[in-house]
């Protein structure tokens, strides 16, 4: 899940005295000339950095309030604090402080461009009629979209100079580039090539899964062994029907009958024993006999000990996280150094039900050389089939099991954090996924549910047994949230209790110096979440033992290969643009908490602590420094145009931006 932030105020402590000395605690040490007020703050931005900002607050507005927020958000009482009701004399109502997602925030898009929105088969140009004929609810008239359609955002389009074509051909809002005086869409022979991304949904499994006729072998030849508490094996290839053991003879040829173990053909040969006559007291335990030549499916089968070995010790490993973690993300990342990227949190249910935007978190680009997926679930059945799912139909390097979640939607059904209370669900989940999959399998998990009750310490030592090939080790608990530092010396002791299987930690780790105090412990590498959040570059700045004094021209143009990003994985058209724009507005609202190396009176920047208002050394530099939504949208609007008249954003995680 995506990371928030370390507790602290939720107001800024920058005060009525931009020079004061005495740091507060929790607090980023920005030196003395660059500290300034709320109201100066946004009174240097909204003059566009042209005018000095006055010493008097406005008088209209003497608390600063934010007059962009939703009336919701500006009434709500913190806890005790009288309201209306207390005015009016009735016993006013205690309400709880909202904490984790903003579950609150209006769930809007813009919807005055769908109401003329061009036929499917009108814009891939397909030979074909359209499918639904007259009751299709779409606009079959080019010249009258062209009518309604937006201007353009651009002269260039993004897919058209990358691919050579662009699929979206009149309905891309940089169309211009790429239309004949006719309005036919042109095409560059010699540029065009298929988008560099693996792992989509194929619409004969996504018709299969929805009528539920794919057949998972595998996964239920391990969770009836499982059901039977054996340990499962390597599935047949071909099981014999009740009471074929009789049809047996003792001296049948060794090639037809033998105890199969999941080896290649020659390793049974070896190991085969005669078949059990029909007074046999039954097959030995976790063994199935089989019948019938060997199969190409058996000589493939990798045996356990023959599965791809994950080495990835002292690797920089870019956590999945849920909304920000996208490709486009992970390909800023890796630019700047990650080693190890993971998709978003998967749940397997709607993998299993073929749902496009579930399918659409395992996609991988050609640059993330090793990537895995990570899944969620509660239940073994769900997540074995899911397992082998996947396991035929995409190209992953592992597979991880997500086992940290605390979000209650997650851990009130059981999955998440929930497992490391549910041993034998957790231990079913683990082996049945482990035997179905032919990459490794890894886990991620927190210290413990509650605040002062560690499990990790005793469930690594299981999950070695297990199967599991790498365990990440979250240095918190689910109750703890982030109101507390992640526990590394916690996570030193359960580096012995996981040896030799490797242990990666994770929690709080800002600088290089935060990475080399983390290696310090013993963990056979680093996660990175948050950290990447506000400063993707921190990958360059580990490797190369350094902090980097980052100018806001160049985050700019960071933000803008995301956004060039973000055209090509959602689009050019309309829905694509303001879907890039709303990822990127949740990127931002981490961005803002990133302070400059310049600016700090001590090195380096605690992930702990929260910036107080401070004016940059340019005006971009301060604009990136708002924590206002409208200010994120201003940014925005430099690299995707202006937002439609009904956009509404509040980030998903800004109730949980500090705690």
């Amino acid at each position: 899940m995506a990371e928030g932030a370390a507790e602290a105020p939720a107001e800024s402590g920058g005060g009525g005295d931009s020079g004061a000395s005495a740091p507060e605690r929790g607090v980023a040490p920005i030196k003395a000339q660059y500290l300034t007020t709320k109201e100066q703050f946004h009174e240097f931005l909204e003059a566009k950095g042209q005018e000095k900002p006055s010493q008097e607050p406005e008088a209209g507005d003497p608390g600063g309030n934010d007059l962009v927020e939703p009336e919701a958000k500006r009434i709500r009482l913190e806890d005790g604090q009288p309201g209306e009701a207390a005015e009016r004399g009735e016993q006013p109502q205690v309400q709880k402080r909202a904490r984790g997602q903003n579950k609150g925030r209006p769930h809007m898009k813009p919807t005055q461009y769908d109401k003329n929105r061009l036929c499917p088969s009108l814009v891939q140009e397909s030979a074909a009629k359209c499918f639904f004929g007259d009751r299709c609810r779409f606009l079959h008239d080019v010249g009258r979209y062209l009518e309604t359609k937006p201007s353009d955002l651009g002269p260039r389009c993004v897919l058209f100079e990358t691919f050579g074509r662009c699929p979206y051909g009149v309905t891309c809002r940089f169309a211009g580039a790429h239309l004949g005086p006719d309005g036919q869409n042109l095409v560059q022979e010699e540029w065009v090539r298929a988008p560099p991304v693996r792992n989509g949904l194929d619409k004969a499994l996504q018709q299969q899964l929805r009528k539920r006729k794919v057949r998972f072998e595998r996964a239920e030849q391990a969770l009836r062994q499982l059901n039977q508490g054996q340990v499962p094996g390597p599935a047949p290839a071909a099981e014999i029907p009740k009471g074929a053991e009789a049809e047996s003879t003792p001296g049948q040829d060794s090639g037809d009958t033998g105890q199969d173990g999941g080896d290649t053909g020659q390793d049974r040969v070896d190991t085969q024993q005669a078949p059990p006559g029909p007074d046999a007291g039954g097959l030995p335990s976790g063994s199935v006999w089989t019948r019938g030549p060997l199969t190409d499916e058996d000589v493939v089968r990798l045996r356990p000990c023959e599965k791809r070995k994950l080495d990835i010790s002292g690797k920089l490993y870019l956590a999945p996280l849920t909304t920000c973690g996208n490709l486009p993300f992970r390909r800023i990342c890796k630019r700047f150094g990650a080693d190890v990227t993971c998709g978003e949190m998967a749940v397997c249910t709607s993998l299993l039900q073929g749902q496009t935007s579930e399918w659409a978190l395992l996609r991988r680009h050609q640059c993330e050389d090793i990537f895995g997926v990570q899944l969620e679930g509660a239940f073994p059945d769900t997540m074995t089939k899911c397992a082998e799912l996947l396991n035929r139909t995409i190209d992953v390097d592992f597979v991880d099991i997500n086992v940290g979640c605390p979000i209650d939607l997650v851990y009130k059904k059981g999955g998440g954090c929930a497992l490391m209370n549910r041993s034998a669900k957790f231990q079913q989940i683990v082996r049945g996924m482990n035997q179905v999959l032919d990459v490794p399998l890894t886990v991620k998990i927190r210290t413990g549910v509650q605040e002062r009750v560690n499990l990790a310490h005793r469930l690594l030592p299981e999950l070695r047994d297990w199967g599991a090939a790498l365990v990440t080790l979250h240095g918190r608990s689910r109750e703890q949230r982030y109101t507390k530092l992640a526990d590394w010396q916690y996570i030193e002791q359960c580096v012995t209790a996981a040896s030799p299987m490797p242990l990666f930690g994770n929690g709080d780790i800002l600088s290089y110096e935060d990475a080399n105090r983390a290696m310090q412990t013993g963990v056979a590498g680093i996660m990175i979440a948050r950290g990447a959040l506000l400063k993707p570059w921190l990958f360059t700045e580990i490797k190369e033992q350094r902090h980097w004094d980052i100018s806001s021209s160049e985050r700019l143009a960071i933000l803008q290969d995301f956004t060039r990003y973000g055209l090509e994985h959602w689009g050019s058209d309309t829905q694509g643009v303001e879907k890039t724009r709303r990822f990127l507005l949740e990127w931002l609202s981490f961005l803002c908490r990133y302070v400059p190396v310049g600016l700090l009176e001590r090195l380096p920047q605690r992930i702990n602590e929260r910036p107080p208002y401070y004016l940059g050394r340019d005006y971009l530099e301060t604009l990136m420094a708002s924590q206002k939504a409208a200010d994120w949208i201003r940014i925005s609007e430099m690299l995707l145009g202006p937002v439609p008249p009904d956009f509404v954003f509040l980030p998903k995680h800004k109730a949980n931006a500090y705690k």
